[in-house]
């Protein structure tokens, strides 16, 4: 059970990783940091982005589960 939880935190891991590398930064140069504002208050959102954030966030989520698993199993 013990090898079964390790290798499913080892790809959760390695699925946070992934999901935080190919989400976009907040602000891209001069032009991110004078528009950046206005369309996060406005909320304009790109879709591939709001998908990779729910996707990392569901991996942290699951990371944090098997964290939990692999303390109270050892």
């Amino acid at each position: 059970m013990h090898t079964v939880v390790l290798v499913l935190h080892i790809i959760f891991s390695i699925g946070i990783i992934a999901g935080v590398l190919l989400q976009s930064g907040r602000s891209a140069g001069l032009s991110g940091a004078i528009a950046g504002g206005a369309t996060t208050l406005f909320g304009k959102k790109k879709g591939l982005d709001d998908v990779l954030a729910r996707i990392t966030t569901g991996f942290a989520i699951a990371f944090m589960f098997s964290s939990i698993a692999l303390t109270l199993i050892r």
